[in-house]
């Protein structure tokens, strides 16, 4: 893992260096990652990125290099670069799992540690988080589009540098992409690698025929044809069923499928499937590229489209329809003569009014399995068996009840506690299996593209009063 330590803004080193010289350094503070609205206005994200975190947060430690470099700056003394270089994180960290469903407003990380560190983290932990969660959130609507199809990234030469390739790479197989383009993020993160050739080893040929059987006889086991070159329909297709034909009777292998990366799809793909059925090349797969997204892809399947397998590029890896995720990192709580007391961001914009306090999220499912809706409690409150009851973050009268016969989950877990790591990161495939579980047990209306439905996070009756008798104090 590479030293990450100054991929920071200037800012969280201004304020560790003023926390250090108002006499700041011991005092505890909690912040809370969460983000306020869903991508696409969706219905869900799908949290990742919290194995690079672990990593960014234990090999933070400042080099003589990073110290000269910050002495060039003139602005801070000797004993903030005293401090600096001793600098580790020593506070404690909860999490909400990779691959779990998330919604607005409800805390995916939740830090505790001295003021300095507990601020400090904050660009690099944003920069992670907010990149992998928008990404594992595209491919699993991209995935839901697919409808069980294999959906493979293919987004390497569009994506915004070499570690958004691969960290795209990463989520996009947490929200349920089968495989990538990229041969490093392969390696890295042991996801199967995929992909055939381009126009321009066609086109280097002296026709398609050559291209086709030249690939052929050199990948008899895996041969899958790039057919819209020239023309799909009266060159593409026919050649690659010829070739075909010959590796049958060669019996040297067999055309495993053939690759449509431009035109009408869904007609072409219909027609496709005729002309190689009607030659018997029934187990042929027809494989898409194009600029797809989740919309498109549905729009396909509407019209009939016989694609078998999505090759989901440019608007999966940059998240074309919807570039960031709008992921904070507020203060919460702060120590204050031996205890944590809460705090709270007013603004004239109640979707920017946080919720106060060191905070565990509980998730309810009915009896089929199904998430029913999360509900914010203090830190320090006891559940019990009863029922309880959730209400509005502003509107006190819209409650919920959630009866006991619903069962409970509480999402956050332990990551590290005093500095040290006690948290095992699943492998990616657990991860990717994770998601695959938490979107089964998200009702189908919640997953819809248009006018989802909107899940229900709400508060504690201790915590709405908390958060009311501070907004009073605030005016």
């Amino acid at each position: 893992m590479r030293n990450l330590t100054l991929l920071t803004d200037r800012y969280e080193l201004t304020m560790v260096g003023g926390y250090l010289q108002s006499g700041k350094e011991n005092q505890k503070a909690n912040f809370d990652y969460f983000f306020r609205r869903i991508p696409d206005e969706g219905g869900y994200c799908l949290t990742a990125g919290l194995e690079q975190v672990i990593d960014y947060i234990k090999n933070i430690h400042f080099t003589s290099d990073d110290l000269a470099y910050l002495k060039g700056w003139g602005i801070f003394p000797d004993p903030v670069f005293r401090y600096l270089r001793k600098f580790r994180f020593t506070g404690d960290l909860y999490a909400i799992p990779e691959g779990t469903v998330i919604f607005p407003h409800e805390p995916i990380i939740r830090v505790t540690a001295p003021l300095p560190e507990a601020q400090f983290i904050e660009s690099a932990l944003l920069n992670i988080m907010n990149f992998q969660t928008l990404i594992a959130t595209k491919a699993s609507r991209v995935c839901t589009a697919a409808e069980g199809d294999p959906v493979i990234e293919f987004g390497l030469r569009r994506a915004h540098g070499p570690d958004a390739a691969l960290q795209a790479a990463r989520a996009a197989f947490i929200g349920g992409a089968q495989g990538t383009s990229n041969v490093l993020a392969g390696k890295l993160f042991d996801i199967p690698v995929l992909g055939t050739v381009a126009h321009s080893w066609v086109e280097s040929f002296p026709s398609e025929l050559e291209a086709f059987r030249a690939y052929c006889r050199i990948y008899p086991k895996d041969c899958l044809l790039l057919v819209d070159t020239y023309d799909t329909l009266k060159s593409g297709i026919p050649n690659a069923i010829k070739v075909g034909k010959e590796l049958r009777d060669q019996r040297k292998g067999e055309l495993r499928g053939i690759r449509l990366d431009s035109g009408d799809l869904a007609y072409l793909s219909q027609e496709a499937r005729k002309m190689l059925d009607r030659e018997g090349f029934e187990g042929v797969r027809i494989f898409a590229s194009s600029d797809l997204d989740e919309w498109i892809i549905e729009s396909i399947k509407k019209q009939g489209g016989r694609i078998d397998t999505w090759g989901v590029g440019t608007k999966l890896v940059t998240a074309y329809s919807a570039p960031a995720l709008g992921g904070v990192y507020k203060l919460t709580a702060i120590e204050e003569k031996g205890r944590m007391v809460p705090k709270i961001k007013r603004s004239d914009n109640p979707e920017k009014v946080t919720n106060p306090g060191l905070k565990k999220v509980i998730r309810f499912f009915e009896e089929s399995g199904l998430m029913r809706g999360d509900v914010l409690f203090l830190e320090e409150e006891p559940l019990g068996a009863k029922p309880l009851r959730g209400y509005h973050s502003m509107i006190t009268r819209v409650n919920k009840v959630y009866p006991t016969r619903f069962s409970r989950k509480e999402l956050m877990v332990p990551v590290f506690q005093n500095g040290r790591l006690i948290y095992n990161p699943p492998s990616l495939r657990e991860i990717q299996e994770n998601s695959r579980r938490n979107l089964e047990q998200l009702g189908s209306e919640f997953k819809r593209f248009k006018n989802p439905h909107i899940y229900h996070v709400s508060l504690s009756r201790k915590l709405i009063k908390i958060k009311k008798d501070l907004l009073r104090e605030a005016y």
